[in-house]
């Protein structure tokens, strides 16, 4: 993996294992649409227990990609998109790459096809 900061590669696996699980997505898109919520309003939303839904939060708080604040009695969790960012960079640098290499491939193909059949090469 090239990344230009020390521990991103730690970053994206923790980030990919929590996005693993479909409930965990729905997590996270709950708390994008929503901006904040505690674990109770999303258990609401969901078809698991509230402590299902803590235990996913955790995971997904380990992953860098949520954050839960005090705000009196109630814990309100967020969306934290640093590690998400960085997953993407990948995800980009990855793409990247693979278009390099399918570019070379049929540049070197393209290229072997016209030294098979020179004929090929003219529009006569």
């Amino acid at each position: 993996m090239t990344e230009e900061r020390p521990g991103a590669a730690e970053v994206v696996d923790s980030v990919l294992g929590a996005l693993a699980d479909p409930t965990r997505r729905q997590l996270l898109d709950l708390l994008a649409a929503q901006g904040e919520a505690t674990a109770t309003t999303l258990a609401e939303r969901l078809p698991v227990s509230r402590q299902a839904v803590v235990k996913h939060l955790a995971v997904l708080d380990a992953a860098g990609l949520v954050s839960g604040g005090r705000v009196g009695r109630e814990v309100r969790y967020a969306v934290r998109p640093a590690a998400l960012d960085t997953t993407a960079r990948w995800m980009a640098s990855l793409a990247a790459d693979w278009d390099r290499r399918l570019a070379n491939i049929k540049r070197v193909a393209e290229a072997a096809e016209q030294e098979h059949d020179p004929g090929s090469a003219r529009s006569d």
